[in-house]
């Protein structure tokens, strides 16, 4: 199983700076991904923005949306070209995970529905491909992705978004849970994708918040409440599950490896980039 990290441009107050040397220091330690979420309404940074910063400070990792919400943003041909552009940045590093999202006050600030989100990203994702094949509705629109398209990668745990991961994506990201849970999911979606008529086999990521160090456990509580707020009593519960100690981290990559999973994306609490070098020492070596 791969280890991936998750660039901490959602950690409020997160100094530019900090994101840059994150990036760097990500793909130079030997991560295989570094990864983005995706929020309006919250203190961070635009999740395309943040990954066009790591593009240019990076030469060798995976540049990822996990995940990226297209249908909260204004239209498809501004985001197919923003995401043709940072592929093309990147030398085609770019896979772009997607959902539909749960947070109603992020489709309010752009003015973009929610109650018909799910249907309209199915239509985007086949508007940007045919943008990026160099057709749409206006043909001409540039630049052309590397390989001509986008790897896609499905968010979401709706019977809808598992279906749209299934019969449009290379596999699916995973929100994350105990391993025993994950197994069944895993075990679930490949069912799934068979029943799409899907060769090959899915590729599954999942997400999974961690802070090590001396310090850094003493902030992930408050930050998680805080990021999980409109969950109600379930971010308590979300903010008790962060990884604290080293030995943990470990455990969990390799029952999370056991359950199927492809690929683990470990997302800090804190921008500070040292948290890289702990992490690192946890699981990659």
């Amino acid at each position: 199983m791969e280890i991936g990290v998750c660039l901490p441009a959602g950690v409020p107050g997160a100094d530019g700076g900090q994101l840059v040397e994150y990036a760097r220091r990500a793909d130079q330690l030997g991560f295989s991904s570094l990864t983005v979420t995706d929020r309006v309404v919250y203190d961070c940074y635009d999740s395309i923005v943040a990954l066009a910063a790591a593009a240019a400070a990076t030469t060798r990792v995976r540049l990822v949306t996990a995940i990226l919400l297209p249908a909260a943003r204004p239209g498809t041909a501004v985001l197919a070209k923003q995401l043709a552009s940072l592929d093309r940045l990147s030398h085609g590093r770019l896979v772009v995970g997607l959902g539909s999202g749960m947070r109603e006050d992020d489709y309010t600030a752009t003015g973009a529905g929610f109650g018909d989100r799910g249907r309209r990203l199915d239509a985007m994702i086949e508007e940007m491909r045919a943008i990026w094949r160099g057709d749409g509705p206006v043909p001409g629109i540039g630049p052309r992705p590397v390989a001509d398209d986008i790897p896609l990668w499905g968010g979401g745990h709706s019977p809808a978004a598992l279906r749209r991961a299934a019969a449009h994506t290379i596999g699916w990201i995973s929100p994350g849970g105990p391993p025993q849970r994950v197994a069944g999911q895993v075990c679930a979606f490949r069912e799934l994708w068979a029943e799409q008529g899907r060769s090959g086999t899915p590729r599954i990521g999942l997400n999974c918040y961690a802070a090590l160090g001396p310090h850094a456990a003493e902030q992930a509580e408050p930050y998680l409440l805080d990021y999980y707020a409109y969950m109600g009593p379930l971010a308590g519960r979300l903010a008790s599950g962060a990884i604290t100690e080293p030995k943990a981290l470990r455990a969990a990559a390799e029952a999370y490896d056991a359950a199927g999973c492809d690929e683990l994306f470990v997302l800090p609490v804190t921008a500070d980039p040292e948290q890289l070098d702990l992490i690192a020492k946890a699981v990659l070596h």
